[in-house]
């Protein structure tokens, strides 16, 4: 795939429709493809944190700092994957697994309590107070048959989320 203002080419194309599970059509990822080479501004092929700053729907969310460490520096294939979460087609695995990386900020396969409430003062901000952050993930940890000293694997959040109805989807623009 080259430089990023060079064309893809059908087996590019394919290439990135399997490395994302098939979550997007060819023309999905062609309109992605001209979403990233406006972002890689300098034409390096890889977008930069502060490249994806510059979207107003990004930069607004709660969790762009979380997000901005998943983000920085990938080139279009990656790009792709990255996006797949989001997609119509994405299977709820796919979903729940992009979730734990946004929580698991450290990698190690694992959340801990700490892991959760640094995610629920992302999105709470100053509206709610740090004990009532603790008391509302203590109950919601209890509720779903876990303490605040159990630290999460992936498969835990599968199966708490598994029975939610999970809307994690955009709308690829198509010309």
């Amino acid at each position: 795939m080259g430089n990023a203002s060079s064309l893809l080419t059908q087996y590019d194309i394919e290439e990135v429709q399997e490395h994302c599970n098939h979550t997007f059509s060819q023309q999905e990822i062609l309109s992605l493809y001209q979403r990233f080479c406006q972002l890689d501004r300098n034409g390096c092929g890889f977008v930069s944190g502060e490249e994806f700053l510059s979207v107003p729907e990004f930069a607004v969310t709660p969790l762009s700092q979380r997000l901005l460490r998943m983000i920085d520096g990938l080139n279009f294939k990656e790009f792709v994957a990255f996006l797949s979460a989001f997609s119509a087609h994405a299977s709820l695995q796919q979903k729940v697994e992009f979730i734990f990386r946004v929580y698991d900020s450290d990698g190690n396969g694992k959340v801990s309590f700490n892991d959760m409430l640094e995610v629920l003062q992302d999105l709470t901000g100053p509206f709610i107070s740090e004990v009532q952050r603790e008391q509302v993930l203590t109950r919601v940890l209890e509720e779903a048959g876990y303490s605040k000293d159990s630290s999460l694997v992936q498969s835990d959040f599968l199966k708490i989320l598994g029975s939610s109805d999970l809307k994690m989807e955009v709308e690829i623009p198509v010309d």
